[in-house]
This record gives structure tokens, C-alpha cells and sequence, in this order.
């Protein structure tokens, strides 16, 4: 008996009647991997992915046995979000994800935390270069954001 994981199905978001399920994937992989995140920033921010920051991207969703354990949204060639379930992170959820954004929905950007440096290593280690670096993140809050892209984007 083998102990990899079941094979992931990826595939387009069920829309808002899957957004509960999408928003504790959310708070698992925050938890997991933003210990930089204010309390109060990490409420803000849960409480607004349901009603505006999820419809405003178009989701994809990595589905292993029936249930989701990430998700990716891109909007104009680039990726929002992109968010494992902790219990799912190292099993290829993430690369997944992102090869598939990358192909089928022209994905050549991508923002990150400076305070996440696993995410950033993630991108790099995919191709991504650090084209800039913004003091602020876009609610003017103090975590900074490197600007990545793919070369020749």
C-alpha cells in the first residue's frame, strides 16, 4: 500500500455555494505560513474573501478525494491567490495549481508577501523573477509585496 496522495482533480470553482469551503482553506494556509499578519488584518481580510475579493478573480480549484484542498485566482495574467490547505502543503497542490493557471489562463505575474519567504522561494524556484518591490500592500498596510513575473513578461 502506497502512501501518496490521492491524484488531484483541478478544475473550475462551483462558485459562491463552495466559497465557505474556499475561505478555511484561506484561513488554514494563512495561519500555517503569515505569522507576520496582524490579528485584526487577518479578520479584515477573512471577512471580505466571501462578498469581494473571491468573485473578483476567476477561481480554480484542487479537488483530492472529493474535497478542495486549494485554490488560485487570477484576474488579466495574473495570480491573486493561491492558497493550500496546510494539511495538503508539500504534496504538489500549489505547483499544480499554478501550472495550470500558467497554461490556461496566461499567468505570467504574481505578488508575494517579502514576509512569506516560502511563497517567494516557491515562485522563484518556478521561474518567477523579482521585477519590484512595494513598501506597502495594496490597503496601504505595512507588509511589503515583491512584484514578481515571469522573464520576457
Amino acid at each position: 500500500m502506497s502512501d501518496s496522495p490521492a491524484p488531484l482533480e483541478i478544475r473550475p470553482d462551483h462558485g459562491p455555494a463552495e466559497y465557505p469551503a474556499l475561505v478555511a482553506i484561506w484561513r488554514s494556509a494563512v495561519r500555517a505560513t503569515h505569522g507576520f499578519l496582524d490579528e485584526a488584518d487577518f479578520t479584515r481580510i477573512e471577512q471580505a474573501l466571501a462578498p469581494a475579493y473571491l468573485p473578483a478573480v476567476a477561481l480554480t480549484v484542487a479537488e483530492r478525494d472529493g474535497r478542495p484542498v486549494g485554490f488560485a485566482g487570477t484576474a488579466e495574467g495574473a495570480l491573486e491567490m493561491l492558497f493550500v490547505d496546510d494539511r495538503a502543503r508539500g504534496t504538489g497542490v500549489g505547483s499544480a495549481l499554478l501550472a495550470h493557471v500558467r497554461a490556461s489562463q496566461g499567468v505570467v505575474r504574481v505578488d508575494v508577501n517579502e514576509q512569506n519567504p516560502g511563497a517567494h522561494g516557491f515562485y522563484l524556484s518556478r521561474g518567477f523573477v523579482q521585477v519590484g518591490r512595494s513598501e506597502l500592500d495594496g490597503d496601504g498596510r505595512p507588509y511589503p509585496i515583491l512584484h514578481l513575473a515571469l522573464p520576457g513578461a
